[in-house]
């Protein structure tokens, strides 16, 4: 299952709700037939309208506040399999966790396992051996190499990891 959005708020008192959406496009959220929430429930949802990172919309059989403020939170997924294949070079976040992360020497850096993306582009969060976790932009300068196949990725952390040798740590 690849998570398409997540409720964030009801809108207005007729149940109605405010999703945040991650996919390209965010009515195409409603594209890709019915969405599953974290418990299990089926929902149909129609988009009434574009809102600021997502959209407002209507889920089947929600007709009051109360009941869309209960769904907060909730995330809605769909099958993998009803989301298109993508052009080489790029990935369905759900495809890049837990790969291996590697050093282009062939050293293992640790495991991804986590896509974020604050606005500004995406980063990977690696969980190192040690523990810890680092965030790297997720560029063509910083991971040169995606290999679903194998499992791994290479990457170039560019100084981002200088804390393992005696940087700050930040």
């Amino acid at each position: 299952m690849v998570c398409l959005g997540v409720i964030a708020a009801p809108h207005g008192v007729r149940g109605q709700v405010k999703i945040r959406t991650f996919t390209e496009a965010a009515a195409d959220i409603a594209a890709y037939g019915l969405l599953v929430d974290d418990v299990g429930r089926v929902w149909r949802l129609e988009v009434q309208g574009p809102c600021k990172g997502g959209v407002i919309a209507r889920l089947q059989g929600i007709r009051d506040r109360d009941a869309a403020e209960r769904l907060k939170g909730q995330k809605l997924h769909v099958a993998r399999t009803a989301l298109p294949k993508l052009d080489e070079d790029l990935y369905y976040h759900s495809d890049l966790i837990g790969l291996e992360a590697r050093h282009a020497d062939g050293s293992s850096l640790g495991q991804v396992v986590a896509v974020q993306d604050f606005g500004a582009g995406a980063l990977l969060e690696i969980r190192l051996a040690q523990g810890r976790t680092v965030l790297l932009p997720f560029s063509a300068e910083a991971v040169p190499e995606v290999d679903l196949e194998t499992g791994h990725i290479v990457v170039e952390p560019a100084g981002a990891l200088d804390a393992d040798e005696g940087g700050d740590g930040r």
